[in-house]
């Protein structure tokens, strides 16, 4: 076990030696509908433990409506593949603005985008850097997390996914409320980051950068409205 950095890769070597949702569940403590999420694309062949548990008839019938799923699915990404085609950097320009409508800061004059999915995290680091010209240094992240969550494991990992050294991260959000559902445990294993940005002396990367995104949106949305 000591040799798999993060809980998604124990779920994804549990799903591949046959473990079921509810088993691996159990094991790393991350909620179900997380698990579908990483494991999604995984072909699952149960073992014998969980044919034995749940009955051979009953365990064969849900893996083969899983795998049948996962290559209907794989399917769709090559057709989407094709209709999508090569991407341009005016392509990643009104990606990122769309990213930005959904997930981004609005009001304050301030540049940050709130994500718990690394794909998300990553992407919007790239259109910073490649369309705003931001470099790592302009980031000043804080992770937001729950009282279950690991702290030092949780900044560890959001170092190593964006790239951003460990000393540039600001104090970390812990939600202690007690009114919280129970549910909400363990669904987000690494919890939530904000990508803040910071000028670091560099006017064209502070609220002219907000003011600059902003004209971005509305020209956008105004634009498209007139399709």
């Amino acid at each position: 076990m000591e040799k798999y950095s993060n809980l998604r890769d124990i779920s994804i070597n549990y799903r591949k030696q046959g473990f079921s949702y509810g088993f691996i569940s159990k094991k790393t403590g991350v909620s179900k509908s997380t698990l579908s999420n990483w494991l999604q694309r995984i072909l699952y062949a149960p073992n014998k433990e969980m044919i034995k548990r749940i009955g051979i008839a009953r365990m064969k019938s849900g893996a083969y409506k899983h795998n049948q799923m996962i290559v209907s699915m794989e399917k769709m990404r090559i057709i989407a593949r094709s209709e999508l085609g090569k991407l341009s950097k005016r392509d990643l320009w009104l990606l990122g603005i769309g990213l930005y409508l959904g997930e981004g800061s609005k009001s304050h004059e301030s540049v940050r985008i709130i994500n718990s999915d690394p794909r998300i995290v990553k992407l919007s680091i790239l259109w910073f850097k490649r369309i705003c010209g931001l470099k790592t240094e302009n980031f000043s992240p804080v992770v937001h997390i729950y009282p279950d969550n690991d702290l030092e494991k949780t900044i560890r990992y959001w170092s190593k996914l964006t790239g951003i050294p460990k000393r540039q991260f600001q104090k970390t959000q812990i939600d202690r409320r007690t009114n919280k559902s129970v549910r909400k445990r363990n669904k987000l294993p690494y919890g939530t980051i904000n990508l803040q940005v910071r000028s670091r002396g560099k006017k064209e990367f502070g609220v002219a950068l907000h003011r600059r995104i902003m004209g971005w949106l509305e020209s956008s949305i105004e634009r498209v409205m007139r399709v």
